[in-house]
């Protein structure tokens, strides 16, 4: 099979790594790609969201299958698009992907159907949004954009004057254009949270394996709010119990949900979960593979990708068997100094051979480009150095090797990555799942610790 990905960043390499494992697939194809993935496939100068030029790429490649990763093309209609020229794709159409391209959707679809998920408000003026916000009085407050907004459209205002400050910001000073037109209040929920991707062809729902992002800039989870500074899988809190509790009230529900306004979801639909006190709610729906959690899950998969997504055109995923690797992965972000503000871009990174590999992790370009020989930064997250390992301490260890080893003027990287992950299997192992030898822990008052 020829094969196009649509994308150019950590994800879409991630993704083509998994499917060139593939005996199918004998030539991948990536628009607009990026310098790592440009050593695994051939890459062309066409826009993720250029719809009539991706389809004309599609036909003059000739390809079998178009995989189109972003959120922005698939909220755009570019599954669509595709399809009504004949290809074979993966992605949700327009209609689905809406699950992501509108905070005021997603929100209204699961108080309909009783899918479990943070009380809210929508507003489309800042008076009434201030006035609610204050009558409120609860602090932090969560103040997202309706739209797509680079994965940076939401707020954790922690007081009054933060959260007016943030209203005013996008309904008045449109900071993410009309992506903030209209907003969503909404409350804060406490408790881990959980990213879980799933596969499915809107009849079954196949979740992934878990995983764990670390959303803020900085250690101790200070700084700014980021696209992902770094993920871990799976994650300890998800347990199988939460895991059933998951399906039977949120992952099935969403599907069903979605087919009865007849928007039926075909592709990867991410779940970001809170674990409160309450039960397991919904933060948000993604209507793709998340980024950076593909650069986690993936490498875990044993099943063929290819097979995956042909069985999900065809509605056949009941028929698959989707496997998955023991053990763990981590994954790292090299970032460009000043992100997830302004940052330079042309910086040349060093300590990378021709593949983007180095020993012991592999290395998923997010923000590269290949000059003259070079491999030169281009975004605000540049690589995301990935390991796998039998323990999660043992693939944080690989990773942060990989990390060491490369360099660039004002990279900067969270060195705290996984670990709040390793105090929640330290703290208590059996109900985690933790895969060590239990005659290295002790118990206190039913909890397991290390000796």
């Amino acid at each position: 099979m020829k094969i196009l990905v649509v994308g150019g960043g950590g994800r879409e390499h991630a993704i083509i790594a998994k499917l060139a494992q593939s005996p199918k697939a004998e030539k991948i194809y990536c628009t607009p790609g990026n310098g790592g993935i440009s050593a695994m496939a051939e890459c062309f100068d066409v826009g993720a969201t250029d719809i009539d030029g991706v389809v004309a790429l599609a036909k003059k490649l000739a390809v079998d299958l178009v995989v189109v990763a972003p959120d922005d093309p698939l909220v755009l209609g570019m599954v669509d698009a595709l399809q009504a020229e004949g290809f074979k794709t993966f992605g949700p159409k327009k209609a689905a992907a809406i699950i992501e391209g509108s905070k005021v959707f997603s929100k209204e679809l699961m108080k309909k159907y009783s899918i479990p998920t943070a009380g809210y408000e929508v507003f489309k003026d800042s008076e009434s949004a201030i006035a609610y916000v204050k009558q409120q009085n609860t602090y932090p407050a969560v103040i997202k954009a309706d739209g797509l907004a680079l994965g940076k459209g939401v707020i954790l205002a922690q007081n009054e004057e933060e959260a007016v400050t943030a209203i005013k910001e996008m309904i008045d000073d449109k900071k993410f254009g009309d992506s903030s037109s209209t907003i969503v209040v909404e409350e804060y929920l406490t408790g881990p949270e959980v990213s879980v991707l799933s596969f499915t062809d809107g009849k079954t729902v196949v979740p992934m394996i878990s995983s764990m992002d670390h959303k803020r800039a900085l250690d101790n989870d200070e700084g700014l709010n980021t696209g992902g500074m770094g993920t871990v899988s799976p994650n300890p809190y998800y347990t199988e119990a939460i895991a059933k509790e998951c399906m039977e009230k949120i992952f099935l529900p969403t599907i069903n949900a979605m087919n009865s306004e007849g928007r039926t979801f075909e592709g990867c639909l991410y779940f970001g979960l809170m674990l409160t006190p309450k039960g397991p709610k919904v933060i948000e729906y993604n209507c793709r593979f998340g980024d950076p959690e593909t650069q986690v899950v993936l490498p875990m998969l044993k099943t063929d990708l290819v097979d995956i997504m042909e069985a999900i055109y065809d509605h056949k995923l009941s028929e698959l068997n989707v496997e998955w690797a023991e053990g763990s992965c981590a994954c790292v972000i090299m970032a460009s100094g000043g992100y997830p503000l302004s940052y330079p871009k042309g910086i040349e990174i060093k300590g990378l051979d021709a593949k983007g590999q180095v020993e012991g992790a592999q290395v998923f370009h997010a923000g590269t480009k290949l000059a003259d020989g070079k491999f030169l930064t281009s975004g605000g997250r540049v690589l995301g150095v990935t390991a796998k390992g039998l323990t999660l301490n043992s693939a944080l260890e690989k990773a942060y090797q990989g990390v060491e080893k490369i360099t660039f003027e004002g990279a900067h990287f969270r060195k705290d990555i996984g670990q709040r992950a390793l105090k929640a299997l330290d703290s208590d192992p059996l109900h985690l799942g933790y895969k060590d030898d239990m005659e290295d822990y002790i118990e206190e008052n039913g909890v397991y610790l290390r000796q």
